[in-house]
């Protein structure tokens, strides 16, 4: 048997080993080495150590834990619920006003912290209540958090781009710029189809009841500022010295963690049984992504030796189709698989496998990282797996799960129109990279 088809059946064990449940990261470990000692003997136990090492000595990957840790102490400050309330305050007369704001509090709060579970979970805490309570319409209210709630995955500094970036040999600075005005474009298209349904059916987001409403808009805008401008300037200050060269990733991701603990103590929410709870989960968090990383690196590695990467990436070749029609089936891929799988396998193991096709067709690196970010986005939308109904239903058990899914299935077409203009217009992402660094 040959080595390329060695690599095949790995693949094969592979994906049938994470469906029926086994842990991803053992399994990778596992197979990696079981099939490199087939396949070149003794030599994948160095090939191990040399992987799993440079990992650890990649200094981008450093930012990982210190957006974690600045995301949950954001979290723990209790920001985003003092925003949401002084949005739902601002706009309590025009029709739709939750989804308004739970869509421009889901965008502030993707900047501070890039894990989906967090921000669909605290959107669902803050909003669910007073969406029942103001009689909004169920699946439109769902479809709102869910999507807002995914947001996280694509505006920087978003976790995923900081490990994609070292895998595409994209400067990370690159994605961050690049996905900026993708993120605002949904966020847009979002919050434009919210307003619209509710224009068209007033009875889907009516007006807050007047004993709702704010008795003081003096009151209303201190709340808003002392929610909205702390995080935006600890987010854009970190970022944008990210952006422009001042820092590195790792850097600026210290700056903002730092500014974390002290925003954290300037609003009195930290206490050091809640620092040491935001570190144990900090850990947690990081310790899942990492070791992820590492076994995805390992098991890539084998799978490239064993040469079955250029064999596929030959024969799709071969078949002379145009690059846009194979653009369209590795997009389909990627949504089919992000139904079962988190982004990390994703990411670590299926972009290293189509890369080589994906140079060779020429694409911009930078581009295609954004259409994966954003095609990501659009899995985590998609029944019957789509994780983001399961964290939303378990914060509002009062909702069905078909409403959930019937609301999320609204954002996931308005998100695949998002994705189709992203192919079409790819200046839509290139943009502001050419913009900042002249390229």
């Amino acid at each position: 048997m040959t080595n390329e088809i060695l690599g095949m059946i790995m693949i094969g064990v592979m994906l049938f080993a994470i469906f029926i449940g086994f842990p991803i990261s053992f399994t990778l470990i596992f197979l990696g080495a079981v099939f490199g000692f087939l396949g070149f003997g003794s030599l994948v136990f160095y090939l191990m150590t040399f992987q799993f090492s440079s990992v650890m000595l990649e200094q981008t990957l450093a930012a990982v834990p210190l957006f974690i840790f600045m995301g949950i102490l954001m979290e723990k400050a209790g920001l985003m619920e003092r925003l949401f309330s002084a949005v739902q305050l601002m706009l309590s007369r025009v029709r739709g006003s939750l989804f308004i704001a739970v869509l421009f509090v889901s965008t502030i709060f993707a900047a501070a912290t890039g894990i989906v579970g967090a921000s669909v979970t605290i959107l669902g805490i803050m909003a669910a209540k007073t969406m029942n309570r103001s009689n909004y319409d169920v699946k439109l209210a769902a479809g709102t958090i869910t999507a807002g709630g995914t947001l996280g995955i694509l505006i920087p500094p978003s976790i995923m781009l900081v490990v994609m970036g070292p895998i595409l040999e994209v400067p990370v600075t690159d994605l961050f710029a690049a996905a900026i005005v993708p993120g605002i474009l949904l966020a847009s298209l979002y919050t434009g189809y919210a307003i619209l349904r509710c224009y068209l059916n007033h009875e889907l987001g009516p007006v807050l009841p007047p004993e709702e409403r704010a008795q003081s808009m003096s009151h209303v805008m201190r709340e808003f500022f002392l929610g909205l401008v702390p995080p935006a300037a600890l987010v854009f200050s970190a970022l944008g010295s990210i952006l422009f060269g001042f820092a590195t990733p790792t850097e600026g991701a210290g700056m903002g963690a730092f500014g974390g603990i002290l925003l954290a103590l300037a609003y009195r929410k930290l206490t050091l049984s809640g620092l040491f709870d935001a570190l144990i989960k900090t850990l947690e968090i990081t310790t899942l992504i990492l070791f992820l990383v590492a076994a995805s690196n390992f098991f890539g590695a084998v799978f490239s030796r064993l040469g079955t990467p250029m064999v596929i990436t030959d024969y799709l070749i071969g078949l002379d189709m145009p690059p846009m029609f194979m653009l369209a089936v590795i997009m389909l891929m990627i949504f089919i698989l992000g139904w079962p799988l988190e982004w990390v396998p994703i990411v670590m193991i299926i972009l290293p496998i189509i890369l080589p096709l994906v140079e060779k067709l020429g694409f911009n690196l930078t581009w295609f990282g954004i259409l994966v970010a954003v095609n990501l986005q659009t899995a985590w939308l998609s029944p019957p797996v789509a994780l983001s109904a399961y964290f939303l239903k378990g914060v509002v058990p009062e909702w069905d799960l078909k409403d959930i899914y019937g609301g999320m299935m609204q954002f996931m077409v308005i998100q695949v129109f998002g994705l189709i203009l992203i192919i079409l217009f790819p200046q839509i992402v290139l943009w502001l990279p050419e913009y900042i660094y002249g390229k």
